[in-house]
């Protein structure tokens, strides 16, 4: 099991962003259009931090995992069957790959295939 994006959806954007550089010493990239204009920064292992405003006035502040699967139709289909309920089926971003979420115990959980 592989995090491969870490989405962290705030109203605070800079402050959050200001906070993981201070403690982490990671630099943040300016905002990425295809990715719901998050600012990001390189994870160990390969993965990658995102941190975004809310893209609507509904949306909640969330962390949100994207776990790297091999195939994301059998993967959100096995989440279905484990009784979790599809919040975004599967998308493909460009440059990017594909993503899917689903909700479980009141938890979102990510998707990702490469």
């Amino acid at each position: 099991m592989q995090i491969h994006y870490l989405e962290i959806v705030t109203k605070d954007v800079d402050a959050v962003c200001a906070t993981y550089a201070q403690l982490y010493g990671v630099s943040f990239s300016e905002p990425e259009a295809g990715l719901g204009n998050a600012r990001m920064a390189a994870l160990p292992g390969g993965g990658r931090l995102g941190i975004r405003a809310p893209m609507h006035e509904t949306e909640e502040p969330v962390v949100r995992p994207y776990l790297l699967v091999e195939d994301i139709d059998a993967a959100a289909g096995a989440a279905v069957e484990s009784g979790g309920e599809i919040a975004h089926p599967p998308m493909e971003i460009p440059g990017h790959g594909t993503f899917a979420i689903f909700i479980q115990g009141g938890i979102h959980h990510g998707l990702w295939q490469i």
